[in-house]
């Protein structure tokens, strides 16, 4: 990806008798006899008593931009931008407003998308690239929805050059959208010296997404209203608690199925019930109700027979077995493997699997991407497609 530092000049010749000076009165890291050393190639021609200053194109180089990054002002951030999964999800009543009142247990788990922030010499345009196809790279992404909400609350005018590794796919109920957009008023923040609080972060969030605002908990929240409400909880489960995520190639539309959604077909338990089961006793099938799964399943009738296989084939490896979000992710948690059959039917070819667990954030920093990661597809062919760069 491109970024805003300067490219590195291959060649400088500079006269014999202020070559010295030269070395000496420079304050840059670029210019010291320790850094230049290795990478000189001398030539003197005795007409010019010239010398010549060749830099080799090799990572030495990269190493003393970072040098120097360090000492500039922050002009450049990568970070992890984790998807969630909705342990129970309550649908509890429709507002005035057209959205439904929700209530739920989110967490954050492992697997997630890498976006990289350079400062733009731009003063009108935000740039977003993605490695993938079909992914909007204009203002209908909440990345630059979000970029553009962090200027319009503070009044900052500096714009971006974004580039978004996704790994998350879309249409799985996974927020992986959200994310994205929490993800970015967060870098906007941090690129512009942390002039606001995360609780104005968040705030802010809600106003163009109602999952949003559940990412700048530090990764579990009992979440109610239309998601907007974050309470913050202790992790209630063990962070190395294993899952499996298949999602089949279908998506579910999330306005179709809240346009299938009846009220009188949803599960009755408390969720503040739900809520004391699962932080008392852990995952269980009982717990993990998702009132969109019966609309979800009238959607893609597909998804429904998915679910009931992975119960039917797992033989109790997984502690429970549920869909995620408005779908189309299929969650198995308790063990990091699909059944065998997602490899052996041809029905199942290249559905999107992902082993993950659950994961946390400390106080006042981001999400950390976890040291590995697998993502992949039935058929073990990668599903990521370069389509431009910046």
């Amino acid at each position: 990806m491109a970024t805003a530092s300067p490219p590195f000049i291959s060649s400088l010749n500079f006269t014999c008798t202020s070559f010295k000076t030269s070395l000496a009165s420079s304050s840059s890291s670029f210019f010291t006899p320790n850094l230049l050393r290795p990478l000189l190639s001398l030539s003197v021609k005795a007409s010019r008593k010239q010398v010549e200053i060749v830099f080799d194109p090799d990572e030495r180089l990269n190493k003393i931009g970072d040098d120097v990054d360090k000492e500039a002002p922050l002009s450049r951030l990568k970070l992890f931008s984790p998807c969630k999964i909705n342990v129970f999800l309550r649908i509890t009543g429709k507002r005035e407003d057209g959205f439904h009142d929700l209530a739920s247990l989110f967490h954050v788990i492992s697997l997630g998308d890498t976006i990289k922030f350079s400062l733009s010499p731009s003063k009108s345009k935000d740039r977003l690239s993605t490695n993938v196809s079909g992914v909007p790279v204009d203002a209908r992404n909440l990345i630059i929805k979000a970029l553009s909400l962090y200027r319009k609350k503070t009044g900052s005018t500096k714009f971006f050059w974004i580039h978004l590794d996704k790994k998350v796919p879309t249409g799985a109920g996974l927020g992986g959208g959200s994310s994205n957009a929490a993800t970015a008023l967060w870098a906007a923040n941090q690129l512009n010296g942390g002039i606001v609080s995360e609780k104005e972060l968040q705030e802010w969030s809600s106003e163009i997404g109602s999952d949003i605002p559940f990412f700048f908990s530090h990764g579990a929240a009992y979440c109610t209203g239309r998601g907007e409400i974050v309470q913050d909880l202790a992790p209630p489960f063990p962070i190395d608690l294993p899952m499996v995520l298949i999602k089949p190639r279908e998506a579910c539309s999330t306005a179709e199925v809240y346009k299938r959604l009846r009220l009188d077909q949803t599960n009755n338990i408390d969720p503040l019930t739900l809520l004391e089961k699962v932080t008392s006793n852990g995952v269980s099938q009982s717990i993990c109700v998702n009132d969109l799964e019966l609309p979800a399943f009238n959607v893609l009738p597909s998804l429904k027979r998915l679910k009931q296989r992975i119960i039917a084939s797992g033989r109790g490896q997984y502690d429970a077995v549920f869909m995620s979000g408005s779908g189309s992710t299929i969650v198995g948690i308790g063990s990091p493997d699909p059944p065998q059959f997602i490899y052996d039917d041809e029905e199942y070819k290249n559905v999107f699997l992902s082993e993950s667990n659950f994961m946390t954030r400390e106080p006042n920093e981001w999400y950390k991407e976890p040291a590995s990661a697998t993502a992949t597809t039935s058929s073990s062919e990668s599903r990521l497609e370069i389509v431009n760069e910046m």
